[in-house]
């Protein structure tokens, strides 16, 4: 088997990191050309060199090693390694592409912002941080690169830091994660406690024997599976990273950051890296029906709670925003059911069609003047034939709407969730495939709500924006167009080419880098009940939905525009309740934020006041010092004979002290 070569392998992350490195530490005294240029460069050769290690991967190749070690302490070894497999080799394409289109459109998007060069930098280093996650082969290079992913994300969130929205979108962010990511340093430290090792290919080693020796954990009288508890625990860091109920309200803030950086983090970084790591420990999570569960509810519910709040937003980053949320969910009870591979191609094909729609919903917020309230948008495909197109072939790809990229991998996961039974949770399957069918219908309505209302229906326009109204440039139409091919062709690739939708996984593209136990394989199941693919969707019930969703936004908001507005006025506590997004902000404002905030308030006032500042510290302990100091201070008089008269005193008791003791 042919070994991929280690310098090409490091210049993948590498190139990314030396770029962000040069442009953040010399941007001050580098032109606008010349950071784009280092970082664009950097980055368009990194998918480059990731397209040719593909290649290689498809033909048989793959790496496996440490380069160095990081640390040792006693026992416990992390070491700096990669693993390449094609699962890597998917994510590593996947990533470095979008982040090129996303390089290049920033060029145009951030011209003339005092903080170019700083922008550009931050979005190198988030590329290097996410191809470190997905490109390490131990459970600490991933927690390297998951947490650099959330340290990027803050700076990014908040790149606009005079904005008082930003920070706290970024804080928000921050906060949130750091929740999910308590879980998953819990889990990998469990990881190492049970397994002795935190390279994956020691420790998927050693799952069968942890497993059939029921290992489990203790405390006090509850007793759950040590497998179980692992999983769960990483599944913890997966929810926040990924933006799953209930830590998923950071997700829709984030759009307070430049709109390339709402592309980047919702389409190929971030928030995909909770599905990959559920899918990278399929040896782990294949043992844990509890876990497995788990992970199909929180997915299922995330899915059709986020699209239910879709349905009413305006704001047309918030509309995107929640459908990322959306989709996660897809994914996740994709992983769930034991179709990691569907779960994996639906987040390949997702970042194209997801960064599409971002970048394009950019485009439109450059051409109206930062307006991002679709109600007062309207006929803009006139001004903009070119963002109008790409964006339509966005809305029909995240539709589901064949022979576009998502209707193949959201139908896989569909059909996949009916084939997959529980034993003991049955219900959570079937639950799950109420919500991904009611979800397809929600997804069409609001992604062609949002599209007519912006494109077609009334001109709403503002006379002095509309003196303004362009077609962007094309530094910006190209990345669009580049991102409209995989929108339309990379469902197809992936199931006509790649195979991804085998159901012989030994046999299918992702070969040994997933692993799923023969009871779990719903894929298996749906090969005995018919062929999945382009060729049969006029029979498949999300297709339906889809051109159900699709209908009823046109009678909406292209025929019958009343309708809208007497509809929520028929309803107006639903209409309130999914416009304030199911009240979760105030939620956890009252249960949580509003006490700890009372809580310290309390503390400082009592504490640092009362008792420390006025109390017994600052009246006791601190005024004795002061006045102590104060005597001693009194005897330092700066005279020589001061200083001879103590010296001789302190001789002459020292004396007496040695006579009195014989």
């Amino acid at each position: 088997m042919e070994v991929l070569n280690t310098t090409e392998l490091l210049a993948i992350p590498g190139l990314p990191l030396l770029a962000a490195l040069v442009v953040g530490l010399f941007g001050w005294a580098l032109k606008e050309t010349l950071s784009h240029l280092i970082t664009s460069g950097a980055v368009i050769l990194s998918a480059l060199l990731s397209i040719h290690i593909f290649t290689q991967v498809l033909a048989g190749a793959s790496f496996e090693g440490n380069f160095w070690t990081w640390m040792i302490a006693g026992d416990f070894i992390v070491p700096v390694g990669m693993l390449i497999d094609r699962l890597t080799v998917i994510m590593m394409i996947t990533v470095t592409i979008v982040s090129a289109c996303v390089h290049i459109y920033t060029i145009g998007y951030m011209h003339g912002d005092p903080g170019y060069a700083r922008f550009f930098s931050y979005i190198s280093a988030f590329t290097f941080s996410m191809l470190v996650l997905v490109m390490g082969n131990n459970f600490f290079t991933l927690f390297f690169g998951w947490e650099a992913v959330g340290l990027f994300s803050y700076l990014l969130i908040g790149f606009w830091y005079k904005r008082e929205s930003a920070n706290h979108a970024a804080m928000k962010a921050f906060i949130v994660n750091r929740v999910g990511d308590f879980g998953f340093a819990v889990g990998i430290l469990a990881v190492w406690y049970y397994f002795g090792s935190v390279e994956y290919t020691t420790v998927f080693a050693k799952v069968p024997e942890l497993v059939a020796n029921n290992v489990s954990l203790h405390f006090m009288d509850w007793e759950i599976s040590a497998i179980t508890f692992i999983c769960l625990a990483l599944f913890i860091g997966a929810m926040g990273k990924s933006g799953q109920v209930p830590l998923h309200v950071w997700l829709p803030d984030s759009m307070e950051g430049p709109t390339p950086i709402s592309a980047l983090i919702h389409a190929a970084t971030m928030v995909t890296a909770g599905v990959f790591m559920v899918a990278r420990l399929s040896p782990m999570f294949e043992f844990s029906e509890v876990a497995l569960a788990a992970v199909v509810l929180v997915g299922a519910v995330t899915a059709w709670m986020c699209a239910t709040i879709g349905l009413v937003q305006n704001d047309i980053k918030r509309v995107i925003a929640y459908s990322t949320c959306s989709q996660l969910g897809y994914m996740f009870v994709a992983c769930g059911v034991s179709a990691y591979s569907a779960g994996i191609f639906h987040l390949m094909t997702h970042a194209y069609f997801k960064a599409l729609l971002f970048l394009a919903a950019g485009s439109v917020i450059h051409a109206v003047m930062a307006q991002q309230d679709i109600r007062k948008m309207g006929q803009l495909r006139k001004y903009m034939p070119i963002t109008y197109i790409t964006m339509f072939l966005a809305a029909l790809a995240l539709s589901g709407v064949p022979p576009f990229a998502g209707f193949f991998s959201k139908d896989l996961i569909i059909e996949a969730t009916m084939m997959r039974e529980f034993t003991e949770y049955g219900w959570v399957g079937t639950f799950a495939t109420f919500a991904l069918l009611t979800g397809v219908f929600m997804t069409a309505f609001y992604t062609f709500r949002m599209f007519f209302l912006t494109f077609h229906n009334s001109d709403r326009v503002d006379a002095q924006t509309k003196a303004h109204l362009h077609e962007s440039p094309k530094v910006i139409t190209i990345p669009l167009v580049v991102l409209a091919i995989g929108a339309v062709f990379s469902g197809m690739w992936g199931v006509m080419y790649l195979d991804i939708a085998n159901p012989e996984i030994a046999k299918g593209f992702f070969g040994s880098s997933l692993f799923v136990l023969d009871a779990h394989n719903p894929l298996m199941k749906l090969a005995e009940h018919g062929e999945h693919g382009m060729f049969h969707f006029l029979g498949t019930m999300p297709f339906w939905l889809a051109i159900g969703g699709i209908a009823l936004a046109y009678v909406m908001y292209f025929r019958e525009t009343a309708w809208p507005a007497k509809i929520a006025a028929s309803v107006p506590w639903l209409y309130k309740f999914l416009l304030n997004k199911w009240y979760w902000d105030e939620f956890y404002d009252k249960t949580i934020v509003a006490p700890a905030r009372c809580l310290g308030t309390y503390l400082w006032k009592s504490g640092d006041l009362k008792v420390i500042d006025k109390g017994i510290i600052h009246g006791g302990i601190i005024d004795t010092i002061v006045a102590g100091a104060a005597r001693m201070r009194a005897i330092q008089t700066g005279m020589v004979f001061h200083y001879a008269f103590a010296m001789v005193i302190g001789v002459f008791g020292f004396l007496t002290y040695l006579l009195l003791q014989g």
